[in-house]
């Protein structure tokens, strides 16, 4: 059965380059994003992950925890951090989960029921655990998006969305195509004239079902 938006994810047990865990625990009342990567010391993901270790102090301050997932096992995640801390230029202290058969990727729907780890395997036995998962601290699913394997993740891209969907959830808006932080917000359609003035006081009506008004963070 495929994750959907707004279900609870998956809970699990595991071990990480950074000890045991289990998942929902270690959310804790913290926005959190899973990120995976089918194989150790490939070049893209050890890009990636560099990108991710970068933005640690962006992630605190959102009050987001991120931990990594792939069908290797710790001790090749632990030596991993190495070329992707000299890589990136910067420390990673994010746990990175080891997945070696295959539950959490499956539970995930990364990849069907049916999938093994051949001998000799390539990272293109398990292509598609390539995703990335924004969870919301009452554990259910906000946003996913699984990428080929020849294309970079853009992590400023997750961090707008990220701040988007935190946006939406504090103050009851919508964040429209392209937003960024500081930028107008859209007013729900179910939020009447009256109950939008009361809320958020002016705002435009661009059409009887698209009215826009200020981020409400900003104020």
């Amino acid at each position: 059965m495929a994750l959907r938006i707004n279900q609870v994810v998956p809970d699990f047990e595991a071990e990480t380059s950074e000890g045991p865990i289990k998942f929902h625990d270690w959310i804790g009342d913290s926005w959190a994003i899973l990120f995976s990567h089918p194989k150790d010391f490939t070049p893209v993901c050890t890009t990636e992950f560099g990108a991710v270790a970068q933005l640690a102090d962006e992630w605190e301050k959102r009050g987001t925890k991120v931990i990594g997932i792939s069908v290797d096992d710790a001790e090749s995640h632990r030596k991993w951090k190495a070329d992707i801390q000299a890589f990136g230029k910067a420390e990673p202290t994010f746990p990175i989960i080891a997945d070696e058969n295959l539950e959490i990727s499956k539970a995930y729907d990364m990849l069907p029921a049916d999938a093994y780890l051949p001998d000799g395997r390539t990272p293109n036995d398990t292509a598609t655990v390539r995703s990335v998962f924004i969870i919301g601290p009452d554990k259910q699913l906000k946003l996913s998006m699984t990428y080929p394997m020849n294309v970079g993740r853009n992590f400023a891209e997750v961090l707008r969305a990220l701040d988007a969907l935190q946006m939406a959830a504090k103050h009851g808006v919508a964040a429209p195509a392209n937003w960024e932080q500081g930028r107008d917000v859209v007013i729900p359609a179910t939020v009447s004239d009256e109950d939008a003035k009361a809320k958020f006081g002016e705002f435009t009506t661009h059409f009887p079902y698209l009215r826009t008004t200020a981020d409400p963070s900003t104020r």
